[in-house]
């Protein structure tokens, strides 16, 4: 009885992992570092309204950012990939014994090498060089519209985590408790990315409330000293 062999791999996720995690934690540590700076000088009513701007900014932002960038990195690969086209169309034989050399390269017998080229280039000669010669596999492909989607949806979440916050807490200890909150939701963040990605949790943890409390730590002396002198 035959048998399908399929495994889900972590790399799959990669096309949108990166652009999830980067966007909730950049909503959380943004917003959160906003609130609190503002916080340090004025009261509920201007943190709220400049966390809410925050959050709409940064989602758009980030929607933008990803979508700029990613597309650029899709461009490219489609520019290399129309490239190696027009060499295979033009001298296929030269084509055939590059791609060999490259699984020479990796260990397999010159005359194996040779073979696996040749029926590689008798099914999809592009298929074989884009994967092989160029490294561009269909599951870390690049997708603007994906990467922009889950950029901008993950920002306006961990944004919205601690405007929340800011909202509920007791006025005298906004600061405080969006803080304490924000570095809890970035410790969740941080473990939900590494197990999604099948890395260790404990590093991923320390790294993501790390430096979320180094961005608040500034911003609330920002606001505190400099709304003082205001």
């Amino acid at each position: 009885m035959e048998r399908n062999h399929r495994e889900e791999h972590y790399v799959a996720r990669v096309g949108w992992l990166r652009a999830a995690v980067l966007g909730a934690n950049d909503g959380i540590v943004s917003t959160a570092s906003l609130i609190v700076g503002v916080a340090a000088a004025s009261g509920r009513a201007e943190v709220l309204v400049a966390g809410a701007a925050g959050l709409a900014a940064g989602a758009l932002s980030m929607a933008a950012g990803e979508y700029v960038s990613v597309s650029s990195q899709s461009d490219t690969e489609a520019a290399d990939i129309a490239r190696e086209k027009a060499e295979i169309a033009a001298d296929p034989a030269e084509e055939l014994r590059a791609l060999a050399g490259i699984y020479e390269a990796r260990g397999v017998p010159p005359e194996l090498a040779r073979q696996v080229a040749e029926a590689l280039h008798a099914k999809d000669a592009l298929a074989a060089h884009v994967r092989d010669e160029l490294g561009i596999f269909e599951h870390t492909e690049a997708r603007p519209l994906v990467a922009a989607g889950a950029s901008a949806l993950t920002f306006s979440v961990g944004a919205a985590l601690p405007l929340a916050a800011a909202a509920l807490a007791p006025e005298p200890q906004i600061a405080l408790w969006v803080t304490g909150l924000s570095l809890v939701f970035l410790a969740v963040l941080g473990a939900v990315g590494a197990r999604a990605g099948g890395a260790g949790i404990g590093r991923a943890v320390m790294r993501v409330t790390f430096w979320g409390a180094v961005a608040m730590a500034v911003t609330w002396a920002v606001g505190y000293f400099f709304g003082a002198v205001v």
